[in-house]
């Protein structure tokens, strides 16, 4: 029995995959914390790593740095909230009062009447149900984001702040009988760190610069609800490749609604621009280590994390992709030394 548990601890590729399965296990019964987990790290990851870049400029102390930073932050939501909050509201109301007008416009065509009779035959009762079902759901949904937004705010903070004393505190792992088992744990999270960490940060600046360009686009085209439309570009952006296909389809809807095909052929031509830059400038620049996935692979890997993660799925599918591509020695994303030490403290 001891030999048979020495020679697992030697076998480090079996050890590290009971790790692995161990670690998968445990996420899958705290699946519920999932997104509060993911939140936590894509704030901390951002955070950290711009306070190392200022303080590596300035020689600020990390810990003055991290406070300021959320102090800023904080002000910038509440500003967000108490001046652009309502006329977000209002623009939401009035792009839904649009849609709403260009379905009452179309439905007066045979075709749209066809389709209004035959919904009009179906169970309304039921309908109407799901749809008072659904409103709550919504409801519900956004009071839990917001929660678990700001407790995922607050342990980030708690994070960087403690950044080097969560360093020295957790050496003390390394001793022991299970020193092995902290040690590939730590393994999996440099990993983690060294692919999920790079992919998904840098998803992020692509998603801010389009948003930007898109933004400064719709303001020349004088589009309407900018607020709105940037907020959706914005989360669009988030999703690699299919984003850009997908924000299309209400914009164009949006401009038909307001300048008809002309308008349309617009928001085309811009939207084709944007996604230009962003694969040959923004790409690499942005994402140095980049997945490099054919297209195929992505919208796979696109469908089968909504599947399982829901609207997460879409927006860390392919880094958690990436990350067992690096771990099976597939492909290796962020190999340099700097993404490497992202893991560790100053």
């Amino acid at each position: 029995m001891v030999e048979a548990w020495h020679s697992f601890l030697g076998n480090v590729k079996l050890r590290r995959f009971t790790v692995l399965a161990l670690l998968i296990a445990i996420l899958f019964l705290i699946k519920s914390m999932l997104s509060m987990l993911l939140l936590t790290f894509v704030f901390t990851y951002l955070v950290v790593n711009f306070v190392r870049f200022v303080h590596k400029h300035t020689k600020i102390p990390s810990s003055i740095l991290v406070i300021v930073t959320y102090i800023v932050i904080i002000w910038g939501l509440y500003i967000g909230i108490i001046n652009y909050l309502p006329q977000l509201v209002n623009q939401i109301i009035k792009m839904t009062d649009s849609l709403v007008q260009f379905y009452n416009h179309q439905n007066t065509t045979d075709f749209y009447k066809f389709v209004n009779k035959y919904v009009s035959v179906s169970s309304i009762n039921e309908q109407v149900k799901k749809g008072v079902t659904l409103i709550f759901s919504y409801a519900t949904s956004i009071g839990s984001m917001a929660f678990t937004f700001f407790l995922s705010f607050v342990l980030s903070f708690f994070y960087a702040v403690e950044l080097k004393q969560l360093h020295r505190f957790s050496q003390n792992f390394k001793t022991g009988d299970f020193a092995w088992f902290f040690g590939d744990i730590e393994y999996f999270g440099r990993k983690f760190v060294n692919t999920f960490g790079v992919v998904i940060g840098a998803q992020f600046s692509i998603a801010i610069a389009n948003t930007i360009i898109t933004t400064i686009c719709l303001i020349f085209m004088q589009m309407p609800q900018i607020l709105t439309l940037s907020l959706m570009i914005f989360i669009f952006s988030l999703v690699p490749v299919a984003g850009v296909i997908v924000s299309s389809i209400p914009l164009s809807i949006i401009a038909y609604s307001e300048g008809g095909f002309k308008q349309v052929a617009y928001i085309i031509i811009m939207i084709v621009v944007v996604h230009a830059i962003e694969t040959y400038v923004l790409n690499p620049q942005f994402m140095a280590n980049r997945t490099e996935l054919p297209v195929f692979y992505t919208f796979v890997v696109l469908m089968v994390g909504e599947h399982f993660f829901g609207v997460w799925g879409l927006i860390v599918g392919v880094p958690i992709f990436v990350f067992f591509l690096d771990l099976l020695d597939v492909k290796h994303i962020g190999k340099n030394k700097k993404a490497v030490e992202t893991a560790k403290p100053d």
